[in-house]
């Protein structure tokens, strides 16, 4: 599939059905993540951490010319992602790793909600769902986890300017792993999917703020989901 946007086409792998929603919902699913990304200037970095099929990683490096490394530990949905490198010919712009994030590195499992390809809410290291309830997960897939702080002190990974972390539960795990690397002032932003309704994901914006950020309450209370399941669950975009 193609989306075209400002005369040029932005291309997708869609294997299946959810991933062909992922496309369809792109202009509207997230407006506040569009936005964000269409202040981005020409080769600033971006850490798209949870990046699925890579529908922003993708988006950020065609429209705004973007540098990302992007992060998606599901085996399916990475092969989708570096197909979708490929399809816009973003290899020498776009590095993807199949890696989970976390606050150290380890070895653990991928707990899967579901093996459909395109699909979400799974969860490093421990078999709970995004509102960290017990989850019967679909399959069970070895996976391996680093902190940014790590990436960037010990394996050469630039700061980015720009970090995007939506991993369906664990957010507050990755941003104690990467607080070294956040307090750089050269980082711009970071949007940051928190669930309101969990007591450590507060914890995320007393971090965020105690660094020097701020947000738009406006902005989050756009984004925040009124009812469903996700009642409760926002994109806070964390600017300095």
């Amino acid at each position: 599939m193609e989306v075209e946007h400002d005369g040029s086409r932005v291309r997708f792998f869609t294997p299946n059905d959810t991933t062909r929603w992922r496309v369809e919902s792109l202009r509207h699913k997230e407006p506040e993540t569009l936005a964000w990304i269409a202040a981005f200037a020409p080769d600033e970095v971006l850490f798209d951490i949870g990046a699925n099929v890579g529908s922003y990683t993708i988006w950020a490096a065609k429209t705004r010319g973007t540098r990302v490394f992007a992060f998606e530990p599901e085996s399916q949905n990475f092969a989708i992602l570096n197909t979708n490198i490929l399809l816009n010919g973003l290899q020498d712009r776009v590095s993807a790793y199949c890696l989970a994030i976390a606050d150290k590195l380890a070895f653990d499992h991928l707990f899967l909600s579901s093996v459909d390809p395109g699909g979400s809410l799974h969860r490093f290291g421990e078999a709970r769902d995004f509102a960290d309830r017990p989850m019967a997960p679909g399959f069970r897939q070895g996976s391996v986890a680093i902190s940014i702080d790590e990436l960037v002190e010990q394996h050469g990974f630039p700061v980015p300017q720009h970090v995007k972390i939506d991993v369906d539960g664990i957010e507050p795990v990755i941003v104690a792993g990467a607080r070294r690397t956040l307090a750089a002032k050269t980082v711009k932003s970071a949007l940051i999917e928190i669930n309101t309704n969990l007591e450590d994901h507060w914890n995320i914006i007393d971090t965020m703020l105690e660094l020097g950020f701020d947000f738009s309450r406006e902005q989050v209370a756009q984004s925040q989901r009124e009812e469903g399941p996700f009642k409760g669950v926002a994109n806070y975009v964390f600017r300095r």
